[in-house]
């Protein structure tokens, strides 16, 4: 997590408004992106065994549910992620705002900034999620069945 928080600092550093681009990253961005950082990581290995269970029977018309909340869980989160994640990168871009001018910019930026992030997260944590299970559910049977004999 340190290091995607590195990461978003030089990207705010690099791209952000020229007039910010050699100030100092603010500590409460740095927050925000932990924070941002800790909904997706709890979203994509803490709530799919606890959504899944409560998802509707249709679902397992498609694919199963642990798969299903493997994959809608750390796309869900980015809802209420993204804001925190925009609002970190504005107190950088826009030093002196107030924290209602902050929020409006954050709305506005919102949807796309999210539909963007859903399109990252998905691939990396969902998909990736329900090939990990996967594999790691073979080779635990594996060895399981190895310790067997």
């Amino acid at each position: 997590m340190s290091l995607s928080i590195y990461k978003d600092s030089q990207f705010a550093q690099m791209f952000g408004v020229a007039s910010a681009a050699r100030s100092v990253i603010p500590k409460a961005s740095y927050a925000f992106f932990a924070l941002r950082d800790s909904m997706t990581i709890f979203a994509s290995f803490n709530l799919p065994p606890l959504v899944a269970p409560m998802l509707s029977d249709e679902v397992e018309k498609v694919m199963g549910r642990a798969s299903a909340a493997q994959i809608m869980a750390p796309a869900a989160i980015q809802i209420i992620s993204t804001p925190l994640h925009l609002y970190g990168l504005d107190l950088y871009n826009r030093p002196g705002m107030t924290t209602w001018q902050r929020l409006r910019q954050v709305g506005r930026n919102w949807a796309g900034s999210t539909a963007a992030r859903m399109g990252r997260i998905v691939p990396a944590f969902g998909f990736g999620g329900v090939i990990n299970t996967g594999v790691r559910g073979r080779l635990m049977g594996g060895l399981e069945e190895a310790d067997r004999r």
